[in-house]
């Protein structure tokens, strides 16, 4: 598969303080590195660090996903209860329809590990083909989140008729439904 073939994905961080130098940015480079382990497909990445803006949050996630193309779009930050914690607001505002389960099941597995797990207001939605998924900050956090949820990511975009992402069965698995025999 050329390089111009590959899925696109979007990493983006929200942090007002990452954006402006204060702190190294560890969730989008988390997300990058969860990617690398588990895709086998060839895919590239476009990875942007912002400020905990609306409008900017918004406009970045439209660009990733009308104007990049990325199949994925996944972002880190922004989703706990302080008043700069707007991602989940900016997501559903640009999406099409919104996949509560993710954060469902994000904020379930999160809380079996602490219980402030239930400050967390992670979603996913769809933009046109693409699936934008709210990640919290932490890379543990990240990583567990991902594991939850990444199973049910390639048959999304299978169903959107995006580009097939395949997964390392070692580490995780796909979930694709069987075919049915047509005899």
């Amino acid at each position: 598969m050329s390089r111009s073939d590959a899925a696109k994905i979007g990493i983006v961080t929200v942090s007002d303080r990452a954006s402006r130098g204060e702190y190294e940015d560890l969730g989008g480079p988390a997300i990058a590195s969860y990617l690398n382990e588990v895709l086998t497909s060839a895919f590239e990445e476009i990875a942007c660090v912002i400020p905990d803006d609306r409008r900017l949050i918004e406009e970045t996630l439209r660009e990733l996903c009308v104007k990049e193309g990325c199949c994925l779009v996944v972002t880190t930050g922004g989703t706990g209860p302080s008043a700069r914690d707007v991602t989940p607001e900016a997501t559903e505002a640009v999406c099409d329809r919104l996949m509560p389960g993710f954060g469902e099941l994000m904020r379930k597995v999160s809380l079996e590990k602490v219980p402030t797990a239930i400050l967390s207001r992670q979603t996913a939605g769809l933009l046109g083909n693409s699936l934008i998924v709210n990640l919290p900050g932490k890379p543990k956090a990240i990583a567990e989140c991902l594991d939850a949820v990444f199973p049910a990511i390639p048959y999304c975009i299978d169903l959107m008729d995006g580009p097939r992402l395949e997964t390392d069965p070692k580490r995780i698995e796909a979930f694709r439904p069987k075919k049915k025999s047509s005899i």
